[in-house]
């Protein structure tokens, strides 16, 4: 039975009414786009005629034991319940490895609920009722970990287009979260700006939560590339390091960033990384190599 968008969008507005409900506290719920849930009422009364924005959210849960606070991240396709939410959940009281851990696990109860299910509020009694146990020390999680090493894993690649990325500040942050877990791949300075990490599924979507938040707006993951493997992945990876790509600019237009990349060197670059059925996917059109 095909589902329309419509009728898609009117149970996610169902869910989150929900969702208010149950956590009507001020900062229990914290919407990226204020605006987004009215976008939707608007194209569902036929009022807007473009599709809304994506909901995409933060719910925090509180944890009884130990006492700490634990956000799960949402971003819903426009088609979910029908195709799976992205979810993240993170704790300043855990580290990477058991993040790690509650991510996997808490995706792999998500994905074992029946497709059209709506499964938010499903996560976060999954989250309020199995958190604890990853609070425990390292010692618990590191005597565990032998019985992970069996298991496969999804090595992730993620292509991320931004209209542009010029402060120093943010490309700083970049380069340390790509850095800090251990992802491979290029950062595009300029006009526009173009970031491809790669690496273990959960550290690449904790990569994309982190450079997101508070504010970058003009921001989106194009295109995904998943691959079931075991072990840590790295004889997949197209990239050797995490690398700062700055190529010849065409002019500035009288403002001083606003400055495009020359994309043809950009074409060869993905040429040569195994890459080029990329470019259409980022520019919806076919590459056409620089005359450099």
């Amino acid at each position: 039975m095909a589902v329309s968008i419509k009728e898609c969008l009117e149970l996610q507005l169902l869910e989150m009414e929900m969702l208010f409900s149950m956590f009507p506290n001020k900062g229990e719920i914290n919407l990226r786009d204020q605006n987004a849930l009215t976008c939707i009422q608007l194209y569902l009364k036929n009022t807007k005629e473009e599709l809304p924005p994506q909901i995409d959210y933060s719910v925090s849960v509180n944890i009884d034991e130990p006492k700490v606070k634990v956000d799960l991240q949402v971003i819903l396709p426009h088609t979910y319940p029908y195709s799976a939410p992205q979810l993240f959940a993170r704790s300043n009281a855990l580290d990477r490895e058991q993040q790690l851990q509650l991510n996997k696990h808490l995706t792999s109860h998500v994905s074992s609920l029946n497709t059209g299910e709506l499964c938010i509020c499903t996560a976060l009694q999954w989250i309020q009722d199995n958190t604890t146990p990853y609070f425990q020390k390292r010692k618990v999680c590191s005597e565990a970990a032998p019985k992970e090493k069996a298991l496969r894993r999804t090595f992730h690649r993620m292509w991320i287009y931004s209209h542009h990325i010029y402060r120093q500040e943010l490309r700083k942050k970049i380069f340390d979260c790509a850095k800090q877990l251990n992802l491979t791949g290029f950062c595009l300075t300029g006009k526009p700006g173009i970031i491809c990490v790669e690496g273990i599924k959960e550290s690449c979507e904790e990569f994309w939560h982190v450079i997101r938040y508070p504010n970058w707006k003009h921001i989106s993951c194009k295109h995904v590339e998943n691959i079931e493997t075991q072990g840590n992945g790295d004889n997949l990876r197209l990239f050797t390091t995490f690398e700062d790509l700055q190529f010849q600019a065409h002019g500035d237009y009288g403002l001083k960033n606003d400055y495009h990349m020359d994309l043809g060197q950009f074409l060869e670059f993905l040429k040569q990384h195994q890459s080029e059925h990329v470019f259409l996917i980022l520019f919806g059109v076919e590459g056409k190599q620089s005359d450099n």
